[in-house]
């Protein structure tokens, strides 16, 4: 899962993805995984399969509904680390049909 974090936030979409799916096959009940995927799916424009795995992720963590509470529960990092994922997994969320609120 870390892998395809990493690529995510590098803005390397094909790696996260294949790295987030292994991840995801290996256990489908974490949900960071679920929305790593979700976020990259999104941000690589495959906007349905995007929405399928983030309602998955929902389901297994209903109180991480909309980006606010997502920012809200990740306190850690600095404005720089927090710049990547608002160019990359923010903006995948956002297509994958996450709310801010």
């Amino acid at each position: 899962m870390a892998l395809g974090q990493a690529h995510l936030l590098l803005g390397d979409v094909e790696q996260a993805i294949e790295f987030a799916r292994k991840a995801r096959a290996s256990n489908p009940r974490l949900y960071i995984t679920n929305t790593m995927l979700a976020a990259a799916l999104g941000l690589k424009g495959e906007l349905d399969e995007a929405r399928t795995v983030l309602a998955e992720a929902i389901k297994l963590r209903p109180e991480f509904n909309s980006l606010a509470r997502w920012r809200a529960y990740m306190t850690w990092g600095s404005p720089e680390y927090w710049a990547l994922p608002e160019r990359t997994t923010i903006v995948g969320l956002r297509r994958a049909g996450m709310p801010d609120e």
